[in-house]
């Protein structure tokens, strides 16, 4: 289940699904919209990242990262893309087994990117649904007061 510290996707899927508590990370029930998918609030997907044991994506356009800014350690991937699932697999390529998040302003978009990332046969696959800027599911990262680096992403 627990791999030099960190959890492999599956194992992190197995307890999530329960509902269980594990490190002060508690996963929320799949939901419909985002094609019965995991989801983390930001904060969980912070620690998560920070432990490294997530990989984020950032669906959002780059006018978007610039606004607001980007969560460090996020790769971004314009879902607009049209290699975009190419883009994700190569992203998570150098951790296949650690879970993947995806995140966009407000839920939507990661939602429908989380079922087609799923679709595609990615294995653990996240939603963030509260996303950067807030949603009906919660207040979102920056909300949060979680970190944010400017776009472009020198560091």
């Amino acid at each position: 289940m627990v791999s030099n510290g960190k959890l492999s996707r599956r194992s992190f899927l197995a307890v999530a699904g329960l509902g269980v508590v594990s490190a002060g990370l508690y996963v929320a029930l799949p939901s419909r919209d985002n094609g019965g998918a995991q989801t983390v609030t930001p904060a969980q997907a912070h620690a998560l990242l920070q432990a490294q044991n997530l990989t984020l994506i950032d669906v959002r356009r780059p006018d978007e990262w610039t606004r607001t800014g980007v969560a460090p350690g996020a790769d971004l991937i314009d879902l607009r893309r049209d290699d975009f699932v190419s883009a994700v697999k190569q992203a998570i390529a150098d951790a296949p087994n650690r879970p993947v998040a995806v995140i966009c302003a407000a839920g939507v978009r990661s939602a429908r990117m989380t079922r087609l990332l799923t679709q595609a046969g990615v294995i653990g696959v996240i939603d963030i649904p509260e996303g950067m800027t807030g949603s009906r599911a919660g207040p979102g990262w920056l909300d949060r007061g979680l970190p944010v680096l400017p776009y472009p992403n020198e560091s």
